[in-house]
């Protein structure tokens, strides 16, 4: 019987069963090396590599041709929506490099984010707090619910459809009210071209509800779910998938089996996207839609949506290039978000808090999810909460012993969670302010009740 790594792993209850290397017990993947550094591939980040081993790596990556090939795409260009450290008036030369660095250095952890925080004095910590509040409570504590269930979407939420697609409850509410805000905010029209709907209509409103969006185009799609459901209750003809990674169990089959409508789906990710190169587009206006784009995905979008006809330097070209629409994005996972990403430095800025303080505010977010999220919820209440969780933190600064860590540990999950709220707010806030200053017509909203999920916030523009 051939030797096995000796590697012992718990979760299996077993040892390894990759051949050792030479001259060493394990195998090349458990090979003890106390000076050894993993670094993300260069190729595709998703996963890491020895960075002694780094060279060698690169010409037998597997996802080498993955990446050769999408390269020499037309679309493809490389970190067109990422943004960077300092936006906006430096000359060519600085940007470039500024961009380069940002590229290796700015990318802050959760745990990162977490250590800067505990670092803080706990009078430096109580000011964040009270001028988040103060913040939130003059800007944006007057988000509205906007839980809208159309009628359109009927065969979803009464289980009509092919009982082969998965069914989620929780998902279908979510689905159906992004696409019933879309409806209120009037970027898209119940449509008769419904492939479950027994009603008949007219040929007048059949072509009236076929010139409402002609395309749409699903950001962070995931499987395609969102899109099936638009597919199965509003008439599309055009539809464009966008997803870095590769799932299985994905609605593209049932979308290819309609005859109207015509499926592509890009693997690339969203930062790289040059929406105005994508043939099928071209000369069409599309709507954008995002379920979930979590952290800086909601901010690469945004760019990549919305783009000044000064940045394509092609007016001559401006009838043949897309054109928005309208747009709604579920926005999640704040505490990703990365100074470096975010679509709205200036309005932060001009806020009066600075580049840590917004990797504070992200980390905070995370929070938002930690309470139990029932009817009970105190939705309304977050500055009256809030205030009693700042009296009673002042009460810390008595004792000189007294650190950020141990104040963040004895704070209530309700505390934490209105706190994560109201941080979730001024980023998105921050993110529909951006798009007005685009002159697109934009609205933040909650789309869910918490109870559903408690990632309830949803950018709609039009």
């Amino acid at each position: 019987m051939a030797d096995h790594c000796k590697f012992w792993l718990p979760k299996k209850r077993r040892f390894c069963a990759n051949s050792p290397i030479l001259n060493s017990q394990f195998c090349g993947n458990h090979t003890q090396r106390s000076d050894a550094q993993w670094i993300p591939c260069p190729i595709d980040p998703s996963h890491c590599v020895l960075e002694e081993n780094l060279q060698s790596h690169l010409s037998r990556c597997p996802f080498l041709k993955q990446a050769q090939s999408l390269s020499r795409q037309p679309f493809y260009q490389k970190g067109i929506n990422a943004g960077g450290e300092n936006e906006g008036g430096e000359e060519e030369e600085q940007k470039e490099e500024k961009e380069k660095k940002a590229t290796k250095d700015s990318t802050y952890t959760s745990e990162m984010k977490r250590n800067a925080v505990y670092a803080m004095s706990v009078s430096k910590f109580l000011e964040l707090i009270a001028k988040i509040k103060s913040v939130h409570a003059s800007t944006c504590n007057r988000i509205p619910d906007s839980y809208k269930i159309p009628e359109a979407c009927n065969v979803w939420t009464n289980r009509e459809v092919d009982k082969k697609l998965p069914y989620q409850e929780k998902h279908v509410l979510q689905q159906a009210s992004i696409l019933g805000n879309l409806e209120e905010f009037g970027v898209i029209k119940q449509s008769c071209l419904n492939s479950y709907a027994t009603k008949k209509c007219d040929s007048s409103r059949e072509s009236k509800g076929d010139t409402d969006v002609s395309a749409v185009v699903e950001f962070g799609a995931g499987r395609g779910y969102l899109t099936q459901m638009l597919a199965d209750c509003y008439g599309i003809k055009k539809v464009l998938l966008v997803e870095r990674k590769s799932y299985k169990l994905k609605a593209d089959r049932s979308l290819r089996q309609k005859e109207s409508l015509a499926l592509e789906r890009l693997r690339i990710d969203i930062e790289d996207l040059n929406l105005k190169a994508v043939e099928s587009l071209q000369g069409v206006g599309y709507m954008a839609i995002g379920k979930h784009l979590c952290g800086p995905a909601t901010d690469v979008t945004l760019r990549c949506c919305v783009r000044r006809l000064s940045d394509e330097n092609a007016s001559a070209h401006f009838k043949a290039s897309c054109y928005l629409r309208g747009l709604a994005v579920a926005t999640c996972c704040h505490h990703l978000c990365q100074w470096k990403n975010y679509i709205n430095k200036k309005y932060i800025s001009d806020l009066g808090f600075t580049k840590e303080d917004f990797h504070a505010m992200s980390w905070f977010t995370s929070w938002a999810v930690d309470a139990d999220h029932g009817s009970d919820f105190p939705i309304t209440d977050f500055s009256i909460q809030l205030d009693n969780m700042t009296e009673k933190k002042e009460l810390c600064l008595d004792s000189e012993s007294r650190e950020v860590g141990d104040i963040v540990k004895n704070m209530q999950p309700i505390d934490r969670a209105i706190l994560g709220y109201m941080c979730k707010d001024i980023i998105d806030f921050g993110r529909q302010m951006w798009m007005r200053e685009q002159g697109l017509k934009s609205e933040l909203v909650k789309y869910v009740p918490v109870s559903v999920s408690p990632e309830n916030r949803l950018l709609v523009a039009r």
